[in-house]
């Protein structure tokens, strides 16, 4: 599984930086996103909806996208 660790880092970088990531990953891969931006897991969500991916808050500051197939 292929984790993105954003912890420190302001929005939208750890959006971008799983935008990026999960672009290397094949559909129905989950990719761990590590972050500590209390914006995260609201960007993530909507732009995961938006994009057809699945979410889920694994617990605070860690969430999991799992590419669309």
């Amino acid at each position: 599984m292929a984790t993105v660790d954003a912890r420190g880092l302001n929005c939208p970088l750890p959006l971008v930086m799983a935008k990026l990531a999960l672009e290397d990953l094949a559909p129905g891969e989950t990719l761990t996103v590590l972050a500590t931006d209390p914006e995260a897991p609201i960007d993530l969500a909507a732009w995961a909806a938006d994009q057809g991916h699945e979410y889920a808050q694994r617990a605070l500051g860690e969430y999991e996208l799992t590419k669309r197939g």
